[in-house]
């Protein structure tokens, strides 16, 4: 019987790009068979900010129902993919502060030996993607984390060529998720998955 494997999907999406691809995600993760989580950072921006973006104001409607990321859904979770556009090359300040809220858990070494990897979206072709997911990277490097990146490990990376996780160009939100970008998704989701799975029982195994 397969080992049993749980996965976090984390994100933040003001606008939805990241929505979209985070839900292909985990839908790509639970077909892969394993358990999931989705989440979303809370919002850091005021209203008056969201308001004046009819996208803005429009995604944050239709996500209402999803939860928010508690530091309990890492304890949870046996791996966590993390999605987030890019802002100046960096994550987004609503993961960041989620990430800053976890440091407790990480003197207890809860977040170390687990599986992460991550996924990003930008405006424009070379607006960030892979300065982003560095950035993002380096915090599970001091976590401790086990880092599975996509790689160019399936035919289909040749094509959307980015090997440091699932990425999209949305324009100005005008250019919307598809099939290229869901193949990344899936081919992401079931690494995670296999090497998830792998890591857990090879744990147990030793112990």
């Amino acid at each position: 019987m397969p080992t049993s494997v749980n996965v976090a999907v984390i994100y933040y999406s003001s606008t939805g790009t990241v929505s979209t691809i985070a839900k292909a995600m985990a839908g790509d993760v639970e077909s892969a068979g394993a358990y999931v989580r989705l989440r979303k950072a809370a919002e850091l921006a005021p209203q008056a900010a969201i308001d004046s973006n009819p996208a803005w104001a429009e995604h944050a409607r239709a996500t209402a129902d999803i939860p928010e990321v508690s530091p309990d859904d890492m304890v949870w979770a046996d791996a966590v993919i993390f999605g987030t556009p890019t802002r100046y090359g960096n994550v987004t300040a609503q993961l960041k502060q989620f990430l800053d809220t976890l440091g407790g858990l990480w003197q207890a070494g809860q977040l170390a030996d687990k599986v992460y990897s991550g996924f990003t979206a930008s405006s424009t072709t070379h607006g960030g993607q892979e300065s982003t997911l560095l950035a993002l990277y380096n915090t599970i490097y001091h976590f401790g984390g086990i880092l599975v990146p996509p790689g160019y490990t399936d035919p289909s990376k040749f094509v959307d060529g980015n090997p440091y996780g699932t990425s999209h160009v949305s324009g100005q939100g005008d250019i919307p998720v598809a099939e290229q970008t869901l193949t990344a998704a899936r081919v992401q989701a079931r690494r995670v998955v296999k090497f998830t799975r792998a890591v857990k029982a090879g744990l147990a195994a030793e112990n």
